[in-house]
């Protein structure tokens, strides 16, 4: 698709904007990445890896409650989410893991194996990065994730693949169809609006849109059995969480997950909708504290 600046896109992203902005920020090679690895310096560190529009304030509920059980945690923003670079380039799941790859790289967190948890896209994401970095993930934690529906030929990713029709779309209605998702992203409808809230600042920056909806082109949603049957594979410790009332990736897919993922554990949160570590943080820590601790102590023993 062709790189543009939609109607309403006011900011611009510069070193000196960001300066008043929250977060870290790094030079890689693709780009400028948002990030904050924050919590007890000596505690394992949790990568997270997020979904198609949301930036890493996301994550500030289940943050603090690995901070408080003395875990240590990086989150980051992909590219053309939140404060990082509105990259002209394919955005796809070899950019984003590249991106999750030089920004562990660059901070010196290769020394040990970490904790890896992807929800939504940043699920799908999060398998790629694990097949390729294998002994750099000590477990695999997957919440609500993207790719099992089946492929329908009138899909409207599959009608994205034009770059005529994308481009037309993302600038004409883009910003509608984004609203409209967000909307049923979550089960309580305060935490709803303020989710929303949330990403539509952000998309404020020039390119945003031109950002997502590259990704929804060049980013399959669906029919991606096969990168959980081979994740399954892999041997790494996994834990599956998903959302009861998940409208997104509804609850149907759960077995078919379990089926080809094979993870060591499960569980389904209940009164909770498709982005449960935004809504329900006490509740996928409980869950993911226990399970990342357990190998630890493995390791170490």
């Amino acid at each position: 698709m062709k790189h543009f600046v939609a109607s309403g896109e006011d900011r611009k992203l510069t070193a000196d904007s960001r300066n008043a902005l929250r977060g870290s920020f790094i030079e890689l090679s693709d780009g400028v990445t948002h990030y904050e690895l924050t919590g007890p310096e000596d505690g394992d560190v949790v990568l997270m890896a997020g979904g198609l529009t949301i930036p890493l304030f996301y994550w500030d509920g289940l943050v603090s409650e690995l901070h408080a059980r003395g875990l240590r945690t990086l989150t980051c923003s992909a590219y053309g989410r939140g404060y990082s670079d509105r990259v002209q380039a394919r955005y796809d799941e070899t950019l984003f893991t590249r991106q999750l790859a030089e920004l562990t790289d660059r901070l010196g967190l290769t020394a040990r194996p970490l904790h890896l948890v992807g929800t939504s896209m940043g699920a799908l994401v999060s398998m790629t990065y694990a097949a390729q970095y294998r002994s750099s993930v000590s477990t695999l934690t997957i919440v609500g994730p993207a790719g099992l529906a089946k492929p329908r030929l009138a899909s409207p990713h599959r009608l994205l693949r034009s770059d005529l029709l994308a481009g037309v779309v993302a600038r004409r209605r883009g910003l509608q169809l984004l609203q409209g998702h967000l909307g049923h992203n979550v089960r309580d409808p305060e935490l709803g609006a303020k989710l929303t809230e949330m990403v539509l600042d952000t998309l404020r920056f020039e390119g945003s849109l031109y950002a997502v909806f590259d990704t929804l082109q060049h980013l399959p949603f669906t029919g991606r059995d096969d990168l959980f049957r081979r994740t399954g594979a892999l041997g790494i410790p996994t834990l599956l969480l998903w959302g009861d009332e998940d409208n997104v990736t509804p609850l149907v897919q759960f077995d078919t997950a379990r089926a080809l993922l094979k993870p060591q554990k499960h569980h389904v949160i209940n009164k909770c909708g498709h982005m449960a570590p935004y809504e329900r943080p006490r509740d996928v820590a409980d869950q993911l504290v226990p399970f990342v601790s357990a190998r630890t102590e493995r390791l170490d023993s």
